[in-house]
């Protein structure tokens, strides 16, 4: 993975922890030279940036260690975090739905996880299964980077 890829570091504020955060995504190279990748993780916490975006990083002058510096182009897709409220709720029912509508997630904890919607997956049936759930007071979930089909998708209905 490491001839295609390379790790980029990420730095920023996370409003959830409430603190400034580094975190350490594997992206694409597109153009090494240029310090062009294409995100290959989903992010936890991370800036306005999605799985599949194309972005710029710079290389930190003491090591061989990119840091990424703004998204250059949006793939459409989105993220949302899901934090679980309901103690010792399994967390595999919620995910196992996403699933079924092609949503992949990446697991932190116990308690937090972050899903990946792609731009062909109608957003607003994965809001519903969302939403379900929040309205049990099982679970609360952000929408910190929203693509703007996504956004449309919620209109339609």
């Amino acid at each position: 993975m490491t001839a295609t890829h390379k790790k980029i570091i990420f730095k920023y504020y996370s409003d959830y922890l409430q603190d400034t955060i580094t975190e350490t995504m594997w992206a694409e190279i597109i153009d090494l030279e240029k310090g062009h990748f294409k995100l290959d993780n989903i992010p936890f916490f991370g800036p306005l940036i999605a799985t599949g975006d194309l972005f710029y990083a710079e290389k930190e002058a003491d090591d061989d260690r990119f840091v990424y510096k703004k998204t250059i182009q949006n793939s459409g897709n989105s993220i949302v975090q899901v934090i679980i409220l309901e103690k010792d709720f399994d967390t595999e029912v919620i995910r196992e739905k996403l699933q079924v509508v092609q949503c992949v997630s990446e697991v932190l904890n116990e308690i937090f996880f972050a899903v990946e919607i792609t731009k062909d997956v109608d957003y607003s049936i994965v809001k519903t299964i969302l939403t379900e759930f929040e309205t049990l007071s099982i679970l609360q979930f952000a929408e910190p980077c929203l693509s703007e089909k996504h956004r449309t998708d919620l209109l339609k209905n």
